[in-house]
């Protein structure tokens, strides 16, 4: 008997999914277990295991398509089974709509403000095969945007029209008008256009209600980290030991945060929630904006422990590869943009926390040291507090512990 496949609620907070990729196709015989498709939701691209055996008989969303959760995805049945009814019905259960959600077009043109020369606008013409909403495989946009192909100017051979991978690494540029008159007016203008991921849409609404929602204030200290600096090159020549100064600052918070019990906090509006663990979140930058993995446990693991970990879901971060559960549970958070040059900046609360920390660089300036200047190294951090559950008084005492703790790592080996 057919089974209905619906989108799947990948992580508490999902209420519409994406098709990032169908790995399988109508008529394939699949096994409890197999992999169907690639599921985009707002924090993570994922697997989608079937729990059926079967032949795929039907397939709701095409790639690049989205949908709300429990909309019909898929049907698993015997083969050459009819599910016309089952369909139907389905459709009139739910009052499901067609899905008619297209790829918007990666860059587009508008009218421009000075006439371009008839020759560059005749090549412009024989090159725009595509003026419409345009279809294409995931697969498909990301190789034309690595190649610097716009999808507009290509022909596609799948399915009502839509570009598939093959149709991007065979495209051949229309030639250019020979001709002494310029191919491109001066004056015109242009943009480019992308749909909102589901990451990002939910990242932009998280950040707005905690910027509206939670009364931010920022404490901002310098740190001294000649000592820090000469202290990591030792820890670093034991082998098989590898610590950054990220490493250092993350230990470093969640000490900090075990002595200051009400910066770990959480504030929910009938409650406020003091942490007696510690998970630090380490905001990661990836394609689509930021995402938190969180790091359990943080103030029971080594600086070496917390770099492997922090490493690893880095990288899989990037790939899409962390679940749902590795980036919930965070108590603190920790986003450093020193790698990038930057001395000091100030972030958004990821509630429901009290307080995350933004790091700078450390930069080399003059310094006062037993009343001489001299050539120092120093490093601000930022913390932006929440003020429903962290007092001025008590975000300066867990900064001026923190500083304590970086200033001298070897504190922190035991």
């Amino acid at each position: 008997m057919a089974e209905i496949i619906t989108m799947p609620r990948l992580s508490d907070t999902m209420t519409e999914g994406v098709v990032a990729q169908w790995l399988k196709k109508v008529g394939d015989k699949i096994s409890e277990g197999d992999i169907l498709a690639e599921i985009e939701t707002d924090k993570a691209t994922m697997e989608f295991e079937s729990f059926n055996e079967g032949t795929l008989l039907y397939i709701g969303l095409k790639d690049g398509e989205g949908a709300p959760v429990d909309s019909l995805l898929a049907i698993i049945g015997e083969e050459n089974e009819n599910i016309d009814t089952i369909i139907k019905d389905f459709k009139i259960k739910t009052d499901e709509p067609e899905n008619t959600s297209t790829v918007e077009p990666k860059t587009a043109t508008v009218e421009p403000t000075k006439k371009a020369p008839a020759v560059a606008e005749a090549s412009q013409q024989a090159a725009i095969v595509n003026t419409g909403r345009i279809i294409a495989s995931p697969l498909a946009k990301k190789i034309a945007e690595e190649k610097g192909i716009n999808l507009a100017t290509i022909s596609g051979t799948g399915e009502n029209g839509r570009i598939v991978k093959s149709d991007v690494e065979n495209f051949v540029p229309v030639a250019a008008s020979t001709t002494s008159s310029p191919s491109i007016s001066l004056g015109e203008e242009s943009f480019e256009e992308t749909n909102n991921s589901q990451m990002r849409k939910t990242i932009a609404r998280r950040l707005a209600e905690s910027k509206f929602t939670a009364p931010h204030y920022y404490l901002m200290i310098e740190i001294d980290m000649d000592n820090a600096i000469t202290s990591r090159k030792a820890i670093n020549e034991i082998p098989d030991t590898k610590v950054s100064f990220n490493d250092i600052v993350v230990k470093a918070s969640a000490m900090a945060l075990k002595k200051h019990p009400k910066v770990n906090s959480q504030w929910f509006d009938d409650r406020t929630r003091i942490n007696h663990h510690v998970n630090i979140g380490v905001a990661v930058a990836v394609e689509d904006g930021l995402v938190v993995p969180v790091i359990p446990f943080t103030d029971q693991k080594s600086m070496t422990q917390i770099g492997a970990e922090v490493k690893d879901m880095a990288v899989r971060a990037k790939s899409k590869k962390l679940t749902p559960a590795e980036m919930d549970g965070s108590t603190f958070t920790v986003s450093n943009l020193g790698m990038f040059g930057i001395s000091e900046f100030t972030s958004i609360i990821n509630q429901p926390n009290s307080a995350i920390l933004s790091v700078g660089a450390i930069v080399q300036k003059p310094v006062v040291k037993n009343d001489e200047i001299v050539v120092g190294n120093t490093m601000k951090v930022t913390l932006a507090c929440d003020h429903r559950t962290v007092d001025g008084a008590t975000g300066s005492a867990f900064l001026q512990t923190l500083k304590q703790f970086i200033e001298n790592p070897v504190t922190m080996l035991a």
